[in-house]
């Protein structure tokens, strides 16, 4: 569960917070194209024995799914300060 920020007249903008997640996600987003142009390459790892590549494999794809559920988050913020009252 997210905790969603108020906005209200006292605290941080609308907008700053918008920006700030936007922001914040496009990051996130940078990082997994940066990710998955890294992604394992069976070749280096043939030589480790038959389940080395397919470990690597999970280990990036559990990598990957955690920038994910990150940026899944970010992009709840963002939507919720846009929406809120």
């Amino acid at each position: 569960m997210i905790r969603m920020p108020s906005v209200h007249l006292n605290g941080t903008s609308r907008e700053a917070l918008t920006n700030g997640y936007l922001e914040a996600a496009q990051a996130v987003s940078k990082a997994r194209r940066a990710l998955c142009e890294a992604a394992p390459n069976a070749r280096d790892y043939y030589v480790q024995g038959e389940g080395a590549f397919g470990a690597a494999t999970r280990e990036h794809q559990a990598r990957d799914q955690k920038l994910k559920d990150v940026l899944d988050e970010l992009t709840a913020l963002v939507e919720f300060v846009v929406e809120a009252p």
